[in-house]
């Protein structure tokens, strides 16, 4: 068995599913855990969902957290469209790839799986968690829910994690970046390597990190060429 961690897939079906069917590999008896933000920017948000549902249903063992995008959508049916902070285009390319009009027209099992996803997963050896965590309070695990999905400054402390290190995504880093965080085995560690902005050279990698050897694989973004800020 191997524990795997995969950050911010925004839409890029084409690339997550190649890293977990060619790279990964990804076996029944795996644990694979994934942080969050499925959806907006990329290509194929709908489809990321319905991959992880597929995989859901063939029994392999996920972990799915919410990202801040994900978020959006529940605060776009609660609050109102006008919350949402998407450009024009960003929110219509969602739209379109679920066929529909307004995000309160989007599939209520999407919404569901969206609405039933923890922020925080506490492993004997790991925090897992989309952004981060708020290490001014004594017990950072009772960070707020904002916090958690969006903080992008963190002051990490190993003996406040209880010795445990801190994953998270949400601020794209160059792979360099990635790969110096993780030798030198910081207390928090961020992995997302910008996937989606596959026009910016520093970024437009899919990063996933083996849990169990620290192991960390990259694979560049596979999409075919879809409108994207270089970030």
């Amino acid at each position: 068995m191997a524990r795997y961690a995969i950050f911010d897939i925004h839409g890029c079906l084409v690339t997550f599913q190649k890293m977990v069917e060619q790279v990964i590999q990804l076996q029944p008896q795996d644990h694979l855990y994934l942080l969050g933000d499925y959806i907006n920017k990329g290509p194929n948000s709908k489809g990321v969902l319905d991959y992880i549902f597929s995989l859901q249903k063939q029994g392999f063992r996920l972990t799915c957290l919410r990202g801040n995008h994900d978020q959006l959508l529940l605060d776009a049916i609660a609050k109102g469209e006008h919350t949402v902070w998407l450009t024009p285009e960003d929110k219509q390319n969602t739209l379109q790839n679920f066929g529909v009009a307004s995000f309160q027209d989007i599939d209520p099992a999407y919404i569901s799986f969206i609405r039933s996803l923890p922020l925080m997963a506490l492993l004997d050896d790991y925090v897992l968690v989309h952004a981060g965590l708020d290490f001014s309070l004594s017990n950072p695990f009772l960070t707020n829910n904002f916090v958690l999905l969006n903080t992008k400054r963190m002051q990490p402390s190993l003996a406040k994690l209880g010795e445990r290190r801190l994953l998270h995504g949400h601020l794209p880093i160059p792979r360099a970046s990635i790969e110096q965080a993780v030798s030198r085995k910081r207390p928090a560690i961020n992995l997302d390597a910008g996937c989606v902005y596959y026009k910016n050279q520093e970024f437009g990698q899919l990063c996933a990190l083996n849990l169990d050897t620290l192991a960390l694989l990259f694979l560049q973004n596979t999409e075919e060429p879809y409108s994207i800020k270089t970030k």
